[in-house]
């Protein structure tokens, strides 16, 4: 009898075929780091047997799109290359990044109860799993969000239907997931009105939003985030 596999090898395996070959609108670009650096792909690979080698259905918590410097380089969503080390066990040598909402995020998963018991109980990633960087009129390429332009979420949109399905192929619970940023919330509700592909929507704010205007108040956000994750 064919073993089944772990939620780690269909998850590496989802990353290893992460492809966008769609169209973009003018002076938009993609980035994929499994395809830009070699070692991208190793520790991506670390993680996920590292925290997800079993068959257990997790929650899924859905991000907007991976910036330059979290999983823009470490592949694994809000982690960038500190965080991964330090926290996770996971030395990177080709790059070095830090990056606010993976701050955030980490402060949170410790209050969850560490990161084994956090990763055992959650799956994060973006319905548009690459980075988007867009170039400015000085000529400088800037992260964005899939929703920053009307004509960008319109080319992405079915791009970001195959991804959600096949993020929940891995093993999610679909019965209510946790969306991060409400305006991402906003675009993922009409995505969800379209597919029925997710019962409740628990919106959270985003990490990024937290950290930039609301740090001194973040220890409330970690207890909203605990006290939503751990109903």
């Amino acid at each position: 009898m064919k073993q089944q596999k772990t939620f780690a090898e269909k998850a590496i395996a989802f990353n290893s075929n992460l492809k966008y070959s769609g169209k973009l609108p003018e002076n938009f670009q993609v980035l994929n780091p499994f395809v830009d650096n070699p070692e991208t792909m190793e520790v991506m690979q670390k993680f996920y047997y590292k925290f997800y080698n079993d068959n257990k259905k997790r929650k899924f918590i859905i991000g907007i799109n991976p910036s330059r410097h979290g999983a823009g380089i470490t592949g694994v969503p809000f982690t960038d290359t500190k965080r991964l080390e330090l926290v996770c066990g996971i030395p990177m040598s080709s790059a070095y990044s830090h990056e606010v909402s993976s701050v955030f995020i980490y402060e949170m998963i410790e209050a969850f109860g560490g990161v084994k018991n956090f990763y055992k109980n959650f799956y994060i990633n973006s319905p548009f799993p690459l980075a988007i960087v867009r170039k400015t009129k000085e000529g400088k390429w800037l992260n964005v969000n899939y929703y920053d332009d009307k004509n960008l979420f319109e080319s992405v949109k079915d791009f970001m239907i195959i991804s959600l399905k096949k993020h929940i192929s891995l093993g999610l619970d679909t019965s209510e997931v946790f969306i991060l940023g409400k305006k991402n919330a906003d675009f993922i509700q009409i995505i969800n009105k379209e597919q029925k592909l997710f019962g409740r929507l628990i919106v959270l704010e985003h990490p990024r939003f937290i950290q930039q205007y609301k740090s001194k108040e973040k220890q409330l956000y970690i207890d909203k985030y605990i006290s939503a994750l751990k109903k």
